[in-house]
């Protein structure tokens, strides 16, 4: 039988989160240049806490979760700097074989393209057994047996009968349910959901979000749900990271970030969701395009797109200031430069952005 790693609580290392990202930088080397994809990224999640992280395509929403993950392409991507701990164990610094042993087992992803990530030509009881085969050292039977229960647990219907057919004969809320019981398979601490709800209907969306919900509360897991929507997390979400340009800009928790955004960027995303009350208006829209990561800004990455912007804005890069009533405007990170918050914007002028 396949060797399997400790398991522990948030609490093992002397009440450590169960995830603590500290300053992480990852850079792609192209033949055009060096792209600072991730930029002194720091957030951490506690077991049974779900962390949403916000942004537009581009911002490093995706390429922190894959460095989280270990399944960074190397190269073009490297981790340049940071640290990423994981009940207390620094992950980048173990071997390859013991992340893999931890991928899959303690923590799994599920990605955005369910139809992509499946194997085609393999069935999903196969698909979903490998992960008892490989990590639980299961015979065929007992992880066949394994996949159904799986399939039953996420609501597949006629799990036994349909255990048996490919990727394609599923629809696309089903195939996101298989990716979801894959995930669930070895019931690991800490999910990562990479836009759990791409290309989904309305009502399907809503479906696999509870879904994904009732499971974290019944299994306790940590899960970070990565997505461009802000009315998908607002009612699934307990904090929100939202990135620009491989920084984090503003962190909140949820009810915080909607009442009150202190950043400019959070509030062109607040505004640009389309709401019952302005039927036939147009909707917001923030002005410019996100920078090329070859070639970020001087300063503020969202200058060229901000309205309040100002020389300071063009020259300072502003770190995350503490968002609180008793000594706001102090920098939030501490002592280290790199301490996650609990509130914080990355604005010179968040005062007067909330204000607003």
């Amino acid at each position: 039988m396949t060797e399997e790693t400790p398991r522990g609580d948030a609490a093992d290392a002397g009440g450590s989160p169960l995830l603590d990202v500290r300053d992480l930088h990852v850079e792609f080397r192209t033949r055009e240049g060096v792209a600072r994809a991730v930029n002194g990224v720091s957030y951490s999640v506690d077991a049974g806490e779900t962390l949403a992280v916000l942004g537009e395509s581009g911002s490093g929403k995706s390429v922190t979760a894959q460095a989280v993950m270990g399944i960074l392409d190397t190269p073009p991507g490297f981790v340049t700097r940071g640290e990423i701990r994981f009940h207390g164990q620094d992950l980048l610094g173990l071997p390859d074989r013991e992340r893999r042993r931890i991928r899959g087992a303690r923590m799994a992803m599920i990605f955005q393209d369910a139809l992509s990530s499946l194997n085609p030509v393999l069935t999903v009881g196969w698909q979903l057994g490998e992960m008892f085969r490989v990590h639980r050292g299961a015979s065929r039977k007992d992880a066949r047996a394994k996949a159904v229960e799986l399939m039953e647990r996420v609501r597949i219907p006629a799990a036994r009968e349909r255990v048996d057919d490919y990727p394609h004969q599923f629809s696309g809320g089903m195939r996101q349910r298989i990716m979801i019981a894959m995930a669930l398979a070895l019931e690991p601490d800490l999910i990562i959901a990479d836009e759990p709800t791409t290309a989904l209907d309305v009502t399907v969306q809503a479906q696999v979000m509870d879904l994904l919900a009732e499971l974290q509360r019944e299994y306790r897991m940590g899960l970070i749900l990565i997505t461009h929507d802000l009315g998908v997390v607002a009612d699934v979400a307990d904090r929100i990271a939202v990135m620009y340009a491989g920084r984090i800009v503003e962190t909140a928790p949820v009810h915080e970030l909607y009442r009150s955004p202190a950043h400019p960027y959070t509030k062109g995303l607040l505004r640009s969701i389309p709401r019952l009350d302005q039927k036939g208006q147009d909707l917001y829209a923030i002005k410019g395009l996100p920078p090329s990561l070859l070639r970020i800004p001087a300063g503020c990455a969202f200058n060229p797109r901000c309205p309040q912007a100002r020389d300071v804005c063009r020259t300072d890069e502003p770190p995350l200031y503490a968002v609180t009533g008793a000594g706001a405007g102090a920098d939030a990170r501490g002592a280290g430069g790199a301490e996650p918050v609990h509130r914080g914007s990355a604005c010179h002028f968040w005062e007067e952005t909330v204000r607003g």
